[in-house]
């Protein structure tokens, strides 16, 4: 059986958005000036629970090389294969996440999952059309970040 692929987004999905109570939640000290200071709001458990899911993690953010620089030490994770961007280039089709054609000329074929807080049903049409593997596009409240029903929906696809 071949391993699924798992993009990652960082901006909602591991960083969350939201507010608790009126402040944000910070598990580390904030991160160099130079450096985003949302980065406090990686939650480092979240690095154990995506290890221990059965796929090949991949980032699928504009954080590119930063990801591999600050978020995965942070969520104690190795450096993880990342999907570059092209330049510029014309939307997929009109309501279809720019994102949607990098990832599924990087999966080839290969079984995926996708976590974003961008995605939405012209995604999930756009990805059947076009992609020949099982994919699941799971969308992530970017106020929340992913939580244990997430974990749960990624783990029972693969099932």
């Amino acid at each position: 059986m071949v391993t699924p692929l798992l993009f990652l987004d960082v901006d909602g999905p591991l960083i969350p958005f939201g507010a608790v109570g009126g402040r944000y939640p910070a598990y580390a000290p904030s991160p160099p000036p130079s450096v985003s200071p949302l980065l406090a709001r990686l939650d480092p458990a979240q690095g154990p629970r995506l290890a221990a899911l059965p796929y090949a993690l991949v980032w699928a953010t504009t954080w590119e090389d930063e990801a591999n620089a600050w978020v995965a030490p942070r969520l104690g994770l190795p450096p993880l294969p990342l999907v570059r961007w092209p330049e510029g280039g014309p939307e997929p089709a009109p309501g279809v996440h720019w994102k949607a054609p990098g990832l599924v000329a990087w999966a080839d074929g290969r079984p995926f999952a996708w976590v974003d807080d961008e995605i939405g049903a012209a995604d999930r049409d756009w990805v059947a059309a076009h992609h020949p593997g099982r994919a699941l596009l799971h969308r992530v409240d970017p106020r929340r970040g992913l939580r244990a029903p997430d974990f749960a929906a990624l783990a029972a696809w693969v099932g």
